[in-house]
Formats: structure tokens, C-alpha cells, sequence
């Protein structure tokens, strides 16, 4: 399986449908609706819908069944990229390769286009048509899922420590403080960015009504490669190609931990590898269709050995 191709091709879809739930938003103001938008098309490689629909396909449905969960899930993801950019965060210039949505639309519009993609994500979740064989038990869960995993318990707790650990490494890094910066570092990375991963395949074993041992199986999966994509995301950050990342990386600017500044380059690669090895036993004891875990096993490799 070419996985790359696979990623694209599933992104692509998410791509094309995006707009559209966004246009469906009746009554909202047009200038809030055009800075959603925008953010939104910008693109990316849409791992976390992707991860959704192959999880879901696992247990015999199709990608297309679940296509408003996808985008709701990627509308959550969204949301946290413009509050992260904005100055009170990480003061970023550039997204994608694009201008900050707070810099084309100003700070408090932002904010709102950010709050409108979180509140609305749970609109398209469920309010939208899905084939018969989504039970509305299953989405039910998935949006408890969605709720639990982005909220005060997930990835926004993540963003608040990763906040208040601006400014760690002006000290210097002691052992004893090294020490202390891995153990607050896997906290962070836990919530603010494997957390919405986790969520991603457990959405869909939830919406394809997966047994719970299955479900719990694919949950510890999404946990270990959503960390492995973050620590892969601190090594880009000193060594990748801001060109092809499209953002001007901000870590360093902002003394953040990360496993590059606590660990090295070459410590976080081995971390980012251990993370991805681990992640792929747990797909051995899920019981479903094969094509569906080889890509899931083939994302995961991707997150690890990506550029980009």
C-alpha cells in the first residue's frame, strides 16, 4: 500500500466536503462564516479524519459513511490551530504556509471563527445524515468521545501546560530539571496533541459500534502514535524545512519543552521510533478487516518518518 497516496486520496475527500458544512451554517454572519473558511482551506494532510474512517472500515463500513464525523473532528482540530496561533498563545505569523487567520481577520474575529469551529463541529457530528448502520447510540458515544477528549480533560488542559511551561529552559537544563521537563512534557503532548489522534480512531470503533475490547485496543493505538507525532513535530521544528511546513516554528523563540531541547535531536528520534514500534502490536489483537489495519500500521510509520 502506497500510504502516502492513501492519505492523500482520504484527504482529498475531507477537502471537497469541508466547505460544505460550513456554507450549510444558515443564518451565520457572513464575514464570521468567511473567517471559518479560511482556515479550513488551507489544506493539510487530514490524518485525523483519515485515521476515523479507517479505523471505522476496520469493522466493515466505508470512509463515506462517516464523512460528517470526519469533518467535525477535523473542524475541532482546526479550531485549536487558530487559538494556538493567536498572540496570546504562540503569537504565530504563519499556518500552513498562509498568513494566521488572526492576521487576515484580526484577533477578535479569530477567536470567534475558533469558538464557531468548535461549537459548530458538534452540529455537523449530529445533525447530518449517515447510513443506516450508524445506530445513533454509536454517535452518541463518538460525541462524547469528541466532548471529552478536546475539552478541560484533553487537549485543552495540553495547551494550558504547554503555556505554563514557556520559558522552562532559560535556566538551563540541569539533570534534576530534565528530570522534571520529560515528566511535564509527557503530560503535555498526552493532552494537547494525542488526545485529538485517540479520539480520531476511537470515534470511529465508536460509530461502527466496535466491542469494547477492540475499542480499547485502537484507543492505546491512537495514544502512541498521536505522541510520536508530537515528538516527530519537536524535531521538525529545529531540523525541517519551514518552507514545507509552512509555519516559522516558534519553540525556540518561546523556550518551550520539547523532547529536541531536552533530549536532542538524535534522543528524540529514538523516542519518536519507540513510540511508533510500540504503537503497532496493538493492532494485532483488533478483530476486522485487514486492509483497513495495514493502513492504520502505515499512518503510523508515515507520522514517524514524515517531513512535513
Amino acid at each position: 500500500m502506497d500510504i502516502e497516496k492513501y492519505v492523500k486520496r482520504r484527504a482529498e475527500a475531507v477537502n471537497s466536503a469541508l466547505p460544505r458544512f460550513v456554507r450549510g451554517l444558515a443564518g451565520a454572519d457572513p464575514r464570521l462564516a468567511e473567517a471559518m473558511a479560511y482556515p479550513l482551506a488551507a489544506g493539510g494532510k487530514r490524518l485525523r479524519p483519515v485515521l476515523l474512517g479507517a479505523a471505522y472500515e476496520i469493522f466493515g463500513g466505508k470512509a463515506g459513511d462517516v464523512l460528517p464525523a470526519a469533518c467535525a473532528l477535523e473542524m475541532v482540530h482546526t479550531y485549536s490551530l487558530v487559538h494556538d496561533d493567536l498572540p496570546a498563545m504562540d503569537d504565530d505569523d504563519l499556518r500552513r504556509g498562509r498568513p494566521t487567520t488572526h492576521k487576515v481577520y484580526g484577533e477578535a474575529l479569530g477567536i470567534l471563527a475558533g469558538d464557531a469551529l468548535l461549537t459548530d463541529a458538534f452540529t455537523v457530528l449530529l445533525s447530518s445524515r449517515y447510513p443506516a448502520r450508524v445506530k445513533p447510540a454509536g454517535l452518541a458515544a463518538a460525541a462524547r468521545v469528541l466532548a471529552s477528549r478536546a475539552g478541560a480533560r484533553g487537549m485543552v488542559s495540553g495547551q494550558a501546560a504547554d503555556l505554563g511551561a514557556e520559558g522552562f529552559l532559560r535556566g538551563g537544563v540541569t539533570p534534576a530539571r530534565r528530570r522534571k521537563g520529560l515528566e511535564l512534557l509527557a503530560y503535555i503532548h498526552l493532552h494537547k496533541t494525542a488526545d485529538l489522534i485517540t479520539a480520531a480512531v476511537e470515534m470511529g470503533a465508536a460509530l461502527a459500534g466496535a466491542p469494547e475490547k477492540d475499542f480499547k485496543a485502537l484507543s492505546s493505538f491512537g495514544r502512541d502514535i498521536g505522541l510520536c507525532f508530537q515528538v516527530a513535530d519537536d524535531i521538525l521544528d529545529v531540523v525541517g524545512d519551514k518552507k514545507k511546513l509552512g509555519k516559522s516554528g516558534s519553540d525556540a523563540r518561546n523556550a518551550k519543552l520539547t523532547f529536541a531541547s531536552l533530549l536532542g535531536v538524535d534522543g528524540a528520534r529514538c523516542k519518536a521510533e519507540a513510540l511508533m514500534r510500540r504503537a503497532l502490536p496493538r493492532l494485532a489483537g483488533v478483530r476486522g478487516a485487514a486492509g483497513p489495519k495495514a493502513a492504520l500500521a502505515g499512518i503510523a510509520e508515515f507520522v514517524y518518518r514524515r517531513d512535513n
